[in-house]
């Protein structure tokens, strides 16, 4: 329980990047009152990985944010990507989470059957499309 009350209020103050006295409240209030799921068996070795792959989103993000300042993205394009098989729910949340974080990209759909529907901003169309 109490670690995901810690991965709520990070996830708030990732959100609304403000640490006011209002905020901290309205956050912990959200994060109290939001329901609590049963946590599946999660593997120590995913939670480190995932713990990792946050590090590395956060300058991948400011690094993304800048090359669209800089050079425009005009094309975009859907794609499916093979998510990691049996994840738990939280784990699934960090993946989508992860992905949608990082200014390019968003996920438009999770499918039961392992797979994520995600758009992305690119400068030009892969060839891949094409063919």
């Amino acid at each position: 329980m109490i670690g995901q009350f810690i991965l709520r209020i990070v996830i708030w103050f990732l959100l609304t990047a403000n640490f006011s006295i209002t905020n901290i409240i309205i956050g912990v209030s959200i994060c109290l009152l939001m329901p609590y799921y049963r946590s599946e068996n999660v593997r120590f070795k995913d939670v480190l990985q995932g713990i990792g792959r946050i590090i590395q989103a956060v300058p991948q993000s400011y690094i993304e944010s800048f090359e669209m300042i800089w050079q425009p993205h005009t094309h975009e394009e859907v794609l499916m990507e093979k998510a990691k098989y049996r994840r738990s729910a939280a784990l699934v949340f960090l993946d989508i989470f992860l992905i949608t974080f990082t200014p390019k990209t968003i996920v438009l759909e999770h499918h039961e059957d392992g797979w994520y529907s995600i758009h992305r901003v690119v400068r030009r169309i892969s060839k891949r499309q094409n063919s």
